[in-house]
């Protein structure tokens, strides 16, 4: 996958206010499905929706603390592109 096609990948998963605002969330701190649905006033289902898509485009990865997943961001054009977006 070429450099731009891996770029384009990443632009499509996040091409969703929701996605971009769990995004920028996980930017300044990892959280669970619960403080991020807090967050985003979204149904439990719609921000696992949501992180499902972002996690299978290798934007983000979770990890299991005790009975909980804590989601960060692992790819680093996800976050170069909220700090872009947040400079407004």
């Amino acid at each position: 996958m070429s450099r731009y096609e891996d770029m384009s990948e990443v632009l499509k998963a996040m091409a969703h206010p929701a996605r971009l605002q769990i995004v920028a969330g996980l930017k300044k701190d990892g959280c669970n499905v619960t403080e991020i649905q807090k967050k985003l006033g979204l149904p439990q289902s719609t921000i696992s929706q949501h992180l499902r898509t972002l996690k299978q485009a290798g934007i983000i990865k979770g990890r299991r603390e005790g009975t909980k997943v804590c989601y960060t961001i692992v790819h680093e054009w996800a976050t170069t592109i909220i700090a872009m977006l947040e400079q407004e």
